[in-house]
């Protein structure tokens, strides 16, 4: 995962948020603060869109920051369109039939992922949202009273169940767990 000066995520220092925004925005308030109380707890930061935590190089002037955070040069393909290569390993019939198709097998094998993302968009939003707050919350609440039955509540798709298992959690933690697993709690059939 390529984490640029765009990338949304938020810091927090033990169960207190301490920054939200962009990358480079997070990262110059999180030098601040441990320049500012170098013992204090320890600062986690996390990618707003996977929940994962992220390692942000904190080293260096502002402009050093700003570089390590820029964009990673285009590779080859097709820049403009984003395009990029990587192997596919497939079976000769395979193979044979993707190339019989109109445009031949890298417009097939667009169109077959593009189908199958259509159709399973609405369940693969619920899965990240709930990879994501999941990810947060063993994280920054895995020891808290009512952790494993509010993962419960979020697999299961229970809003007030959820709700109710984190009133009493650290508001920071609760308001930054409950956003990331909004969509979570969508039914498939709902937009969201």
């Amino acid at each position: 995962m390529t984490v640029t000066a765009e990338t949304l995520c938020t810091a927090f220092r033990g169960e207190r948020r301490l920054a939200a925004g962009d990358a480079l925005s997070v990262a110059r308030a999180v030098r601040a603060a441990l320049d500012a109380e170098p013992d204090g707890p320890p600062v986690l930061v996390f990618d707003d869109a996977t929940g994962k935590v992220i390692d942000l190089d904190l080293r260096g002037s502002d402009a050093e920051l700003a570089w390590r955070l820029s964009p990673p040069p285009r590779g080859p393909g097709r820049p403009k369109l984003g395009v990029v290569a990587r192997e596919v390993t497939l079976l000769p019939r395979h193979w044979e039939w993707l190339n019989a198709q109109p445009g031949g097998a890298s417009v097939a094998l667009r169109k077959l992922v593009d189908e199958a993302r259509k159709g399973s968009e609405a369940k693969d939003r619920v899965r990240r949202a709930q990879e994501a707050a999941y990810r947060v919350m063993l994280e920054l609440a895995g020891d808290r009273p009512g952790y494993e039955e509010a993962v419960r509540a979020l697999y299961a798709a229970d809003r007030s169940r959820f709700d109710a298992l984190t009133a009493d959690w650290p508001a920071d933690l609760r308001d930054y767990a409950g956003a990331l697993a909004a969509d979570a709690f969508v039914s498939p059939g709902e937009g969201g």
